[in-house]
């Protein structure tokens, strides 16, 4: 996929404010300080788009961004950083959870996860409540440069076993650094192939003839596969 454009289109402080529904979605979120908005402007070809602060937790609103003017990139606020208002967080979480949730034409969500780090407990528990409410997500480990290969690798093979745990198919994986300029094709490749199978719902949806193809499993890798045996954990303030 090419960026030819990628344009501010709306912040939203909820669901309810977000715009129409007329594009398709695809949303970026983690842990603060997890390196998300350089991996936005480095997605986008365009430094500056999503605004990288030195103060983690920043982004307090659902940004959206308007790519090639087919679909729409969704900054969402980070999770995660304990100089927030506890009353603000609250609102913060509502309004995340009410988007994963509820909005239609969200198609993939982007889990960012910091592969410098061994597993933490709030990356978990968040990719956990993705997989219980059935919302489609790939893993995308970010800051490969902060460690050496060896400890990155040992940091997503943890990561993923914990994973498996409450997933009958392990969501696809990545990996990129925003220094390096590493894994951009590859995410943007999954975002082409999400726009590819969507054009054939569409067209199959108005009578089409369609190829038999196998669907990818990164399209629905939390919605077909997610199992958890403790029960839903719908409203947990993450």
């Amino acid at each position: 996929m090419v960026i030819s454009s990628a344009i501010f289109y709306r912040s939203a402080p909820d669901l309810a404010s977000c715009p129409d529904e007329s594009l398709p979605e695809f949303a970026f979120i983690g842990r603060s300080n997890v390196g998300k908005s350089s991996l936005l402007n480095i997605i986008a070809g365009k430094q500056g788009l999503a605004r990288v602060s030195a103060t983690p937790g920043f982004t307090k609103l659902i940004n959206m961004f308007t790519m090639n003017k087919t679909w729409r990139l969704v900054d969402l606020p980070g999770y995660g950083w304990a100089h927030v208002a506890r009353e603000d967080k609250a609102k913060f979480n509502q309004a995340v959870a009410h988007y994963l949730r509820r909005r239609p034409n969200l198609r993939l969500v982007f889990a960012l996860v910091d592969s410098s780090l061994p597993p933490q407990t709030m990356d978990l528990e968040f990719v956990e409540w993705l997989a219980d409410n059935s919302v489609p997500f790939v893993l995308v480990f970010t800051k490969t440069d902060k460690a050496k290969p060896a400890e990155v690798k040992a940091n997503i093979a943890a990561f993923s076993e914990r994973v498996s745990e409450w997933c009958e198919t392990l969501p696809e994986i990545f990996t990129c650094s925003a220094v390096a300029r590493h894994g951009r094709r590859e995410l943007l490749e999954v975002i082409d192939q999400a726009m590819a199978d969507l054009d054939a719902e569409d067209r199959a949806g108005s009578g089409g003839a369609l190829p038999a193809t196998d669907q990818p499993a990164v399209n629905r890798a939390a919605s077909s596969g997610a199992t958890h045996g403790k029960g839903s954990k719908a409203t947990r303030p993450w």
